[in-house]
């Protein structure tokens, strides 16, 4: 009895433990390929599974996230025969598992060999100088080529970079003295345009300057003409204004004398004195009218009687 206690406490035991074996958890971007009796049976996604016992095993576990291949450099010869050390990365996502485990034996190593295989076919396009100023195009050629050819494998080749191109030391040496000749020869022209838009400045300012200036002398003058004909105008305004006071003052007397009704001797004795005073002018001859001869007799014999 105690035999076959202890006989089913080893086979619960037993069972307990091939339970736990057989329970799995597939973490987050991650797959497993799973194998029942040799071929393929299922892709376990994230979460809980029960793996059959003695029937099911794992044969792959893939990743899902992007990775990256880092390609030690590697020589490269130019359509111009130049040989130069490339360096490239590779940025690839699984996206079938299934495709991944089966598609090809060692699917990284395979990709390698082609990345390798590819970048030698698309720089042998270009000379030297294309594939030192071309690395975009480079790169668009490589990732569709990958991308194409790595489908059936269950890969996304994302992209690839280039991340050094070393050409020979001399032709570097060579390529530097070319820049350094370069950069010279742009500093001398930038010096001969400053001096240039330097000396087209002084120019400029000099001819604004001329220019102000003679605007300036023409406006002092048509200001000073301006200032003599307001004192023209002022000066005429004036003695009009004094012609038409003298003509006022000539007009008021004459309506006084009409409105005082004079006698024909008061008026004649304004005659004379009107005449006295055109007299008093430089006049060499004087024309004397009757009417007055006959007022300055009147006056004479007037004042003989006053004497006596």
């Amino acid at each position: 009895m105690d035999i076959a206690i202890g006989v089913c406490v080893v086979l619960a035991l037993f069972l307990l433990v091939v339970i736990i074996l057989c329970i799995r958890i597939v973490p987050q971007s991650k797959e497993y390929i799973i194998e029942r009796l040799g071929s393929y049976q299922d892709s376990w996604g994230p979460g809980l599974h029960l793996l059959m016992p003695f029937i099911d095993r794992i044969v792959n576990r893939v990743s899902l996230k992007e990775n990256v291949l880092d390609y030690d450099p590697q020589p490269v010869i130019t359509k111009d025969n130049v040989t130069i050390q490339i360096d490239s990365v590779v940025f690839y996502q699984v996206t079938d598992s299934k495709l991944y485990t089966y598609g090809a034996n060692q699917p990284i190593n395979v990709m390698r060999q082609l990345t390798a295989t590819t970048l030698r076919n698309v720089v042998g396009e270009m000379d030297l100088d294309e594939t030192l100023t071309s690395r975009d195009t480079i790169n668009g050629k490589i990732t569709r080529i990958l991308d194409e050819a790595t489908d059936k494998w269950g890969i996304k080749v994302n992209r690839v970079e280039l991340k050094n191109i070393l050409p020979p030391k001399p032709i570097q040496e060579a390529m530097e003295k070319q820049m350094k000749a370069e950069r010279e020869r742009r500093e001398a022209i930038l010096q001969a345009e400053g001096r240039k838009k330097s000396e087209i400045l002084i120019a400029e300012g000099e001819k604004q300057a001329q220019i102000l200036r003679a605007e300036a002398e023409k406006e002092q003058a048509i200001l000073k003409a301006q200032a003599e004909k307001e004192k023209q105008v002022l000066e005429a305004t004036g003695r009009s204004e004094a012609i038409l006071l003298v003509q006022k003052a000539l007009a008021d007397s004459i309506k006084m004398l009409n409105e005082a009704n004079p006698s024909q001797e008061v008026l004649t004795l304004k005659s004379l004195e009107a005449f006295t005073k055109a007299a008093d002018g430089k006049a060499t001859k004087l024309i004397i009218p009757s009417q007055i001869q006959g007022v300055a007799g009147l006056a004479s014999a007037l004042k003989e009687i006053v004497k006596e």
